[in-house]
């Protein structure tokens, strides 16, 4: 049984829904950036063509590094809804581990949190 309050659970629901919102347009935002940037855009040159090798790679390190941030970005936001979902379903705030309640610290930190600190500390290491 969770021993969130309801005012407690609305507070954390509200917390999550405005990151939620706040990662979705970082995400769309970086999404335009990358794939519809081009290097004239980018870097202000007033020949489409790069002049070096290297600018081509670093073009490419830019896309690559964007997108991985996109994805880091899309688990956070599966994470997110997920919690949303337990907060719906009245197990929000519990150790999906060991069913423990994780700390108000924890989830005022890391509102999305699953674990306490004990297990995901153990699932980190092994």
């Amino acid at each position: 049984m969770n021993s969130l309050t309801k005012a407690e659970l609305k507070a954390y629901k509200e917390r999550l829904l405005n990151l939620r919102a706040r990662l979705r347009g970082d995400v769309s935002q970086m999404a335009n950036g990358a794939l519809h940037k081009n290097r004239l855009e980018s870097s202000g040159d007033l020949s489409s063509m790069p002049i070096h090798m290297a600018d081509l790679g670093s073009d490419n390190f830019e896309q690559e590094f964007t997108l991985g941030l996109m994805e880091a970005e899309g688990v956070t936001l599966m994470q997110i809804e997920a919690a949303l979902e337990r907060i719906e379903d009245g197990t929000y705030g519990i150790c999906e581990e060991c069913g423990v309640k994780i700390p108000k610290k924890r989830l005022n930190a890391l509102p999305f949190a699953t674990m306490c600190v004990k297990c995901a500390a153990e699932y980190q290491q092994g």
